[in-house]
């Protein structure tokens, strides 16, 4: 089902429980928001307000207890596990804070990886042009165990950008790193998305990462807030 609504990512009416050894544990209710295509957004708030469980929904990761969320025009509801995944293949970007890149694959394999996926004829090229954007060109045989953290987020950048997603969402991206590493990481991620007019929606305790964005949702126990 496609919603009319010209946001990107939209939610209403979210909620999100599971069950715990003291009963149903509610993390997230009653979340309404949009975000426009191109906008830049901060999903903030304390430890356990439920900012990673928000992103995960919204990126079709994972699937809510009740309301909907559309993404790239797209009811999730309406979509099998394999409905989701081509979604997000499609139109989906997404950077962890442990950078989850596979060990046995070198810098440009794991980049290469959602160009494969998506049966791109030119992964190699995309990928080794991506990795020299992100300065690892030099890298790109190396494997992540032979790389410092910061440049592994790199890489997970540039697997997150070579598909050229409608939407990137990045978990605490910077959450691994020093403070220097980390900013060199939140001007990268910020270059790209002016540069490929990407819509960016973060997780994130990073002040400096928040701020870089036109709009910061606030949750608190759960709900948006701010």
């Amino acid at each position: 089902m496609r919603t009319g609504s010209d946001a990107i990512v939209r939610a209403a009416d979210l909620g999100k429980q599971v069950a715990s050894p003291e009963g149903v544990l509610t993390i997230l209710e009653g979340v309404d928001l949009a975000i426009a295509a191109g906008e830049r957004a901060a999903i903030v708030g304390a430890s356990g307000s439920g900012k990673s469980t928000l992103l995960g929904l919204l990126a079709g990761l994972d699937t809510p207890s009740s309301g909907q969320v559309w993404l790239a025009g797209v009811e999730l509801g309406s979509l099998d596990e394999d409905g989701r995944a081509r979604l997000r293949a499609g139109s989906v970007g997404f950077v962890f804070q442990s950078f989850q890149l596979l060990p046995g694959l070198t810098a440009l394999e794991n980049v290469m990886l959602p160009l494969e996926l998506a049966g791109r004829d030119d992964a190699a090229e995309a990928a080794a042009e991506v990795l020299a954007r992100v300065g690892l060109a030099a890298r790109a045989r190396h494997y992540p165990a032979q790389l410092s953290g910061g440049e592994q987020q790199r890489v997970a950048i540039a697997r997150a950008f070579a598909p050229r997603p409608a939407v990137l969402f990045a978990d605490e991206p910077t959450g691994n790193l020093d403070r220097r590493t980390g900013q060199k990481i939140i001007d990268l991620l910020f270059e790209l998305n002016r540069e490929r007019g990407t819509t960016l929606v973060l997780v994130t305790h990073d002040a400096d990462l928040a701020g870089h964005c036109e709009r910061q949702l606030e949750l608190d126990g759960g709900r948006l807030v701010a």
